[in-house]
């Protein structure tokens, strides 16, 4: 099954490439591989929340945004590959949390982005992963993920 057929029947379309807040490109193809820069949870060009997960965004609301985060690093990736059909799975999921120092579900916030990257690619989906807990990030944003995407 193709991706975009995926993507059609879980109700998803990708976001616009959400442009770079400093000096780096939002993906880079090497190889077989495609890196995606962190990205942000961006929604219409803005972020829906900010601030520290534990303490004024609940897990919940943090687990979305890194689904968000997800498909924002997918339509980064598909950009600099030529389509998202020339994207053939998942490598590694970076995950980055801003957190309450007594907050310790990084792994399930995160879980927003491995699970909908599940979903699109099934088996091809499976990944690493590393799920950090900051002090802060950029423009206050609760989460960040960088995905290592496979190309077809």
């Amino acid at each position: 099954m193709s991706i975009t057929t995926r993507l059609a029947e879980l109700g998803i379309e990708l976001p616009e490439v959400a442009a770079p807040v400093a000096a780096y490109v939002p993906a880079v193809v090497h190889g077989e591989l495609v890196y995606t820069s962190g990205q942000l949870p961006f929604a219409s060009g803005s972020l829906p929340a900010t601030g520290k997960v534990g303490a004024e965004v609940t897990a919940e609301d943090a687990k979305g945004y890194a689904r968000t985060c997800a498909l924002n690093a997918l339509a980064a990736a598909a950009s600099a590959a030529g389509g998202v059909e020339k994207i053939g799975g998942v490598m590694r999921v970076g995950g980055f949390v801003a957190s309450d120092p007594s907050f310790t579900g990084q792994p399930g916030v995160i879980n927003g982005a491995s699970e909908v990257l599940g979903e699109i690619f099934g088996d091809a989906g499976q990944h690493a992963r590393a799920a950090v807990g900051v002090t802060v990030l950029p423009l206050d944003s609760p989460v960040e993920v960088e995905v290592t995407f496979v190309l077809v």
